[in-house]
């Protein structure tokens, strides 16, 4: 590895250093601790002062050129070109806010993204290396389709998507069972908290490693962020003016927003992060009070933010150690069900857009910050997922059907196929030697 090109060190501490391809593979760091790289070089010249009305894969080869340097810079043009095949539109829905529109992937979620990305790669290293992974998802919704859709079929690759039995909606649960072929569903007792620890403890299992060559696919892994960052380029590739801009997320493992931050580390122009989360709050309350106390996770509407101990707010923390300094490039804040049913309900017959329980979040969080900061500052709210994913919650609230994509509409009629665990690290173990060694 040259000494100008950027390495990946643990955010806990820097003795264990990959270049990108081996972070993604090894996935967490040795010491428990998640890859960030260990500096951040200044793309203002080379990227974000020429954005405007750049493509998304324009954008993207720029940002994997830098980051993923140890790939010909041609191979990897045309890796992010096959996996970004389709847009991230940018919606105007009413004054200065604006929803940007991040799924129309094959999976209706702002997953595809980084998963398509993800196993274009990944099917590259097993090409050099010669060798079989086992990629390990813990999944509270749609990342477990879109990963699983991403990886169907390629070659020298396994997925085990780990899911909470009874806590994603009826469609996503469709979506992620009936794949097959290298990719299995394991049903999991639990809450989605309970399926990311046996996904840690499995990656901290050096036996287990030393037996099979283990990944993930979560946004813990760094080859899921990269991707990320691209569509906050995109975003503001469409936006008239980009000066102040704030960019509001719908928050649960906070992988979305960290791509943003780490996109603003390399002189995207920002102003603010807003994150939204729905009653699992440990983020808000941190923020408020500078202790963060994690806890179990409580099920809502907004299912796949349903995290009580979100992983990435320790790549947050890494980029800003300090609370106060966190406070501000960071405000969150936290919403109920009732809320988002309203707000649902509300912007619908006012301005005839359809926004997904997770984007409802997002944009009562928007709402809220420009009231407080009595801003009129141009929000970007990301819409992350297709309304239609949650149609047996939406449609009741706005009174019309919401059409079927096709991808949907054929995950429907497939037949689940799912293997349905408890939450044990010895039984998870078993499972993997038995159907990986």
């Amino acid at each position: 590895m040259s000494k100008n090109e950027i390495s990946y060190i643990s955010t806990r501490n820097g003795n264990e250093s990959k270049n990108f391809s081996g972070a993604m593979e090894q996935g967490l760091a040795r010491d428990g601790g998640l890859f960030i790289p260990d500096r951040w070089p200044d793309l203002s010249d080379k990227l974000w002062n020429h954005i405007e009305s750049m493509s998304i894969t324009d954008i993207g080869s720029a940002l994997a050129q830098t980051f993923v340097p140890e790939i010909p810079a041609d191979r990897l043009e045309s890796l992010v070109e096959d996996a970004i095949s389709f847009d991230a539109p940018l919606v105007h829905l009413h004054d200065d806010l604006y929803v940007l529109e991040l799924f129309h992937g094959p999976t209706l979620a702002f997953k595809d993204y980084g998963a398509r990305f993800m196993a274009r790669m990944m099917s590259y290293r097993a090409e050099q290396a010669s060798q079989r992974m086992v990629i390990l998802v813990a999944t509270s919704g749609d990342t477990g389709s879109a990963v699983g859709r991403a990886f169907e079929g390629v070659d020298n690759v396994d997925v085990c998507l780990l899911y909470p039995s009874g806590k994603v909606s009826p469609l996503q649960e469709q979506q992620l069972t009936t794949i097959g072929g290298n990719v299995t569903a394991l049903e999991v007792e639990g809450t989605f908290d309970d399926c990311q620890k046996l996904v840690k403890d499995a990656f901290s299992d050096s036996k287990l490693r030393d037996e099979l060559i283990l990944s993930s696919a979560n946004s813990i892994n760094i080859a899921r962020l990269l991707p990320q960052m691209f569509y906050y380029g995109r975003g503001l590739a469409q936006l008239e003016e980009s000066d102040s801009v704030h960019f509001c997320v719908p928050s649960g493992n906070f992988g979305n927003l960290t791509a943003g931050m780490m996109a603003a580390q390399t002189g995207m122009s920002v102003g603010q992060f807003i994150a939204g989360t729905n009653v699992n709050d440990v983020v808000p309350e941190f923020l408020e009070s500078g202790n963060f106390s994690p806890r179990a996770s409580q099920k809502t509407i907004s299912s796949a933010m349903d995290v009580g101990n979100p992983s990435n707010l320790e790549r947050i923390r890494s980029f800003y150690p300090d609370v106060v300094e966190l406070r501000q490039h960071l405000w969150a804040a936290s919403f109920n069900d009732d809320a988002c049913r309203t707000v649902i309900e509300e912007v619908y017959q006012s301005y005839d857009y359809i926004l997904d329980p997770h984007t409802a979040v997002g944009y009562l969080a928007a709402n809220s910050y420009r009231k407080e900061q009595e801003s009129d500052q141009p929000v970007i709210i990301l819409g992350t997922a297709h309304p239609a994913k949650f149609s047996d919650i939406v449609e009741p609230l706005i009174d019309t059907e919401i059409p079927l994509p096709g991808a949907l509409k054929e995950s429907m009629e497939k037949e689940k196929k799912s293997v349905r665990m408890y939450a044990s690290y010895p039984k998870f173990k078993s499972f993997l030697r038995e159907q990986y060694s």
